[in-house]
């Protein structure tokens, strides 16, 4: 199954051919996964690039849930997206310690969130994907 990509062609000398958005196959062939790379800006995706102390989108930057003075481990679910502000604010304390609610408790997203592009105008993806997104 071939859903084309807006109109687009793939010429050839003698043919010309919708051009693919999405090739879904009628065969699985099995492919290790690999996960989500875990990266400043996946961290900043998942959480919706915004701080999840306050809801501002400005001057983010990646906070240890439990500081990594305190062990905190540089892993999906003990990093989230902060203000520069809520981080100083926050320091050297977990947020419960700090008295700041967290907008949603980190996790290591699915690799369907990160295909799933919520502003994107092209929807052709939509019907291949996961609703739960």
């Amino acid at each position: 199954m071939v859903r084309s990509a807006n109109g687009h062609k793939l010429k050839t000398i003698s043919h010309s051919y919708p051009m693919p958005s999405v090739i879904r196959l009628n065969r699985y062939v099995h492919a290790p996964y690999k996960g989500v790379a875990l990266t400043r800006q996946n961290v900043f995706k998942r959480d919706n690039f915004e701080c999840q102390y306050c809801g501002t989108r400005r001057e983010l930057t990646l906070d240890h849930v439990i500081p990594s003075s305190r062990g905190g481990q540089h892993a999906w679910n003990n990093l989230v997206t902060a203000c520069k502000r809520c981080n100083a604010k926050k320091g050297d304390f977990t947020p419960d310690e700090a008295q700041m609610l967290l907008k949603r408790k980190p996790h290591k997203p699915s690799y369907a969130l990160f295909l799933h592009d919520n502003n994107s105008p092209h929807n052709e993806w939509d019907d291949f994907l996961e609703k739960r997104i």
